[in-house]
């Protein structure tokens, strides 16, 4: 019964959301063919400290943050389409200027772009799933769908890297630039299409003004001018996100969460780098591609699993599985390569509960016109990822591989913590009514 249910939801889905889907499998897919390995090539390009490479990767992933939240609000009076084909064209030339660097000034320049870039990508994108499908069970299924084949090419990716030699290459990211061309030449067709299926607007449950209007922004130019897209009302929307406590009190926990898990991608390499194991190469390849398969592969058991739980009870229970991953890694010795990849695996089943339902999350939360805000101030979470760089390059310097680790256990008894206090704090009003779906978010 519940196949047949989430088939007939996946039928629901527009040729946009397909497009989507495909673009998110594509551009993922040749990212990490490469990307995991830019603090390998910046060793050993520059010979630079941790502390150093941090500092250049958090620099970036800092000025993105901010970008990224005005970004999404934005996307909420312009209209998505605009702000994605911008930020994919930056994809496009930032890429390819990453394939051709050679000067540090230059790395930090372009690495700077590339965050840029993806900072402004991500918060209409998730908007737009939203705008498009209106029921919150298939808005959800559409979002893990996204998260599911984001990783089925973060898997692939490593394995045709490692298959055509591009592994680790800096002109790998020639592909990732033209895949992101690829994508905006299909997407341009999906605008158009969607554009010719206002029908999509009035199915599934009753509508609201406000998710009229903001389905109308998605492919009606006319809107932009309209007087329902002042400037003042960015400014409504910051007021509105600045009283909103769950959603502050999440970003935090979130911004935690990301500090921990933005670990694997950046100090982790690092430490493994520095310590010179053997096979370095391989062993970054196979942990990517396992954290992939993984999730791959038990992505949707677990959330069929876990679907009687509240989004909260999801979430705390992904983060005591996280810890026994920090756990494993500050333990494992240098040299024992399979226990690398088995941290791996625990992390990855942590990483396939949380990451989907935090999305979730924020789409319950979100008013239906101000989604765009909501995903735009999720992009915060992002401040994690930002200061995980320099902040792990600084442990790593200063208290080695296992310290490392071990804080991140903390953290997340930490970020336990601030999830229990979700259920306790205020709402703000939305045009007069509170927002009724703490009891289904928070449980």
């Amino acid at each position: 019964m519940h196949s047949d249910v989430s088939l007939s939801r996946i039928k629901q889905f527009p040729p946009l959301i397909w497009i989507l889907l495909f673009g998110a499998f594509i551009t993922r897919g040749s990212y990490y063919m490469v990307w995991p390995f830019l603090a390998v090539i910046l060793y050993q390009k520059f010979a630079i400290s941790a502390t150093e490479v941090g500092l250049i990767l958090s620099a970036a992933a800092l000025v993105s943050v901010f970008i990224g939240f005005v970004g999404g609000a934005l996307s909420d009076h312009f209209g998505r389409h605009q702000l994605m084909f911008a930020s994919g064209l930056l994809y496009v030339v930032s890429f390819s200027l990453l394939a051709s660097a050679e000067t540090l000034p230059g790395y930090v320049l372009i690495i700077t772009l590339c965050s840029i870039a993806k900072a402004i990508w991500e918060p209409p994108t998730s908007a737009l799933i939203g705008d498009l499908l209106e029921d919150a069970k298939t808005r959800e299924l559409a979002m893990q769908a996204r998260y599911f084949v984001v990783n089925v090419g973060a898997a692939l990716g490593p394995m045709l890297g490692v298959w055509f030699g591009f592994t680790g290459q800096q002109s790998s990211f020639y592909i990732t630039a033209g895949c992101f061309a690829l994508l905006l030449v299909i997407l341009k067709w999906g605008f158009a299409l969607q554009g010719k299926e206002p029908a999509v607007r009035q199915k599934g449950e009753k509508n609201s003004l406000e998710q009229v209007n903001s389905l109308e922004q998605v492919n009606s130019p006319e809107q932009e001018s309209g007087p329902e897209q002042k400037p003042g009302q960015i400014r409504q929307t910051l007021s509105i996100l600045k009283q909103d406590r769950v959603l502050q009190c999440l970003i935090l926990a979130n911004i935690l969460c990301m500090f921990i898990y933005s670990q694997m991608d950046t100090s982790l390499v690092q430490y493994l780098t520095r310590a010179e194991v053997p096979d370095l190469l391989q062993l970054i390849s196979a942990m990517i591609v396992t954290n992939s398969l993984v999730i791959i592969c038990f992505q949707f058991v677990l959330l069929k699993m876990m679907s009687a739980l509240a989004i909260v009870k999801r979430i705390q229970i992904g983060l005591g599985i996280l810890i026994c991953s920090q756990i494993w890694l500050a333990l494992n010795p240098l040299t024992f390569f399979w226990g690398w990849i088995g941290a791996v695996v625990v992390m990855s089943l942590a990483e396939a509960i949380l990451f989907p339902t935090m999305n979730v999350h924020i789409d319950r939360l979100a008013p239906a016109h101000l989604r765009g805000a909501y995903f735009g101030a999720a992009s915060f979470y992002s401040m994690g990822f930002a200061i995980a760089p320099f902040g792990g390059g600084l442990i790593l310097d200063h208290f080695g591989g296992p310290a490392l680790f071990f804080s991140g256990a903390l953290l997340c008894l930490v970020v336990i913590y601030l999830y229990s206090l979700l259920d306790k704090l205020p709402r703000p009003e939305f045009d007069g009514e509170v927002k009724k779906t703490e009891q289904a978010v928070l449980g």
